[in-house]
């Protein structure tokens, strides 16, 4: 049993070295391989309880119809990228937040978390004042602590599915 975890931690070592060394194109095309739908369906579905949800603030829903709304609007496709990597960054986190750690979907949710951190060495460069006005906004609501007023239910697989269709929108050509 021991040798099985440090295999997996070697495995998460490795991937996490890899990933730190590439760019946002090649870290985007490792999430869209981790959040290919059969492994969405099993560790977000499936090992969840029916019906189950998660509490996001309602700006932590990313879907395709806001990238359209925020594009018809003019906001900089670097702009929609930093606010995409912001909320989807977050709704992993809400999600390990309700799991334990012995749950069978806690080592996928690290290994998106460990992608998005990677990622995130990228976004570093961005800050605030660099982007629009209405994503600056919205990443301020997404990390303010006294925004859970504005919460909804969502389950967890929605959150990654909109992740991932939103990635789509906005990594498909430049990657």
């Amino acid at each position: 049993m021991q040798q099985g975890c440090a295999a997996v931690l070697c495995v998460l070592a490795v991937l996490g070295l890899e990933a730190a060394a590439l760019g946002e194109c090649e870290l985007t095309r490792l999430l869209q391989d981790k959040l290919q739908y059969e492994m969405r369906l099993k560790y977000m579905k499936h090992y969840f309880p029916i019906d189950y949800t998660v509490q996001v603030q309602y700006e932590e829903v990313l879907r395709p119809s806001n990238i359209t709304r925020l594009r018809n609007g003019t906001v900089s496709e670097a702009a929609l990228r930093y606010l995409w990597f912001h909320v989807s960054s977050q709704a992993v986190l809400r999600i390990r937040e309700v799991l334990p750690e012995k749950h069978p979907s806690w080592k996928y949710i690290q290994e998106l978390c460990q992608l998005f951190d990677a990622l995130g060495e990228e976004y570093s460069k961005y800050r605030q004042a660099d982007v629009e006005v209405v994503v600056a906004d919205l990443v301020k609501l997404i990390h303010s602590a006294g925004a859970e007023s504005r919460s909804k239910a969502v389950r967890p697989k929605a959150l990654l599915d909109n992740c991932l269709k939103v990635m789509r929108m906005l990594y498909g050509v430049p990657c």
